[in-house]
């Protein structure tokens, strides 16, 4: 079995904080208008961690719900990968905080970071960690940010996107027929600088100065990011499809990293992409960051009804700056858990009370 099973999806997951920040609300502290946030990035609310809410946290509920959309437990899992930028401290890895908090102790945890790209870089860390490992069957895969925790409100390019959430998948072997192939990663280190928390780190490390010139909240180069998105989305979807040997018409839906909603849009309709192919979760959650994707694909199996053999096209780009592409063929739902019962998924995504569908 050694490297020839294939891996694929097996329940998802998903938690956002149940406080909410609206337009209004951000801004008045980024002196603009509602209108102005909503006609420029298509985002309208996102969610907000409580003051004692860590990433950790956050990515613990989205595990529990994935474990459970799988009929498994989480003490079946063997692997477990954390995408994050906003981890809970330096060191340890928040995955072993996640591992702590579900119970999860028999399995390996580390983190990955590849900022917004980092789930799809966790997948295929674990997906290659299951190929080679037949004694491990399961893995969780987890992006979280806890993004407003490093905000200045002031700062009207990042406040008005960024927000807060987890969502997680259950990784394990699927017919040879479904499941993760044609994946695709790449890195630009150059642009490292153009979307960073610069404090904190060993380069710039906490201090006095640090703190007053805010340099712990997320700076970034918002004309070089959009440049950059409106390269490289369009050669993940264009370079996926010619090696797979597939057209639009074969993919169920396209799930992306959700930067910004309309220039996702302006970009899927230049590349052809059919806009209900195209799963846009950014206009309610805003960007999170390495949940975003993952989100994006527990929403296309819940609204859209991914049935099984359906393709699903990945496309994901963040800070690094980073990008990467896959193609994941559905493996199916599993049986509905029974409505209203508590802590019962109703797959793939399960969300615990109080958060918003």
């Amino acid at each position: 079995m050694r490297g020839t099973r294939r891996i694929g999806v097996l329940g998802m997951g998903t938690y956002l904080p149940p406080t909410v920040r609206t337009n209004a609300e951000v801004a008045r502290g980024a002196g603009v208008t509602a209108d102005w946030i909503s006609e420029r990035t298509g985002v309208h609310a996102r969610h907000v961690a409580a003051p004692d809410q860590a990433a950790s946290d956050l990515a613990a509920h989205a595990v529990r719900s994935a474990a459970a959309a799988a009929h498994i437990d989480v003490s079946d899992l063997g692997l477990l990968v954390c995408a994050t930028s906003t981890p809970d401290e330096l060191g340890p890895s928040t995955a072993c905080r996640v591992q702590a908090a579900v119970g999860a102790s028999h399995a390996v945890a580390l983190d990955v970071s590849a900022a917004c790209s980092g789930w799809l870089f966790a997948t295929k860390v674990a997906h290659d960690w299951l190929q080679g490992s037949p004694d491990i069957r399961y893995a969780a895969v987890v992006g979280v940010e806890a993004y407003s925790k490093f905000l200045d409100p002031a700062d009207r390019g990042t406040a008005v996107l960024f927000a807060d959430g987890a969502a997680a998948s259950i990784l394990g072997p699927v017919e040879t027929t479904q499941g993760f192939t044609h994946f695709d990663l790449g890195s630009d280190g150059t642009l490292a600088d153009r979307v960073l928390i610069p404090a904190g780190g060993s380069r710039l490390p906490a201090g006095p100065d640090t703190v007053v010139d805010k340099a712990h909240c997320i700076r970034m180069d918002g004309r070089t990011i959009s440049r950059f998105i409106t390269d490289v989305f369009p050669r993940l979807i264009t370079d996926i499809l010619d090696r797979a040997g597939l057209s639009m018409r074969d993919i169920a839906c396209v799930v992306a990293h959700q930067p910004n909603p309309v220039l996702l849009r302006r970009i899927a309709d230049d590349l052809g992409i059919p806009p209900d192919r195209l799963i846009v979760v950014g206009d309610e959650v805003g960007n999170i960051g390495a949940a975003s994707a993952p989100y994006a694909l527990a929403r296309a199996a819940q609204r859209h009804g991914l049935s099984r053999g359906d393709r699903v096209l990945v496309a994901v780009f963040g800070a690094g700056m980073t990008w990467g592409s896959a193609l994941l063929t559905w493996s199916g739902a599993p049986a509905l858990g029974v409505p209203g019962a508590p802590g019962t998924p109703l797959f793939p995504l399960c969300e615990p009370e109080g958060s918003p569908q």
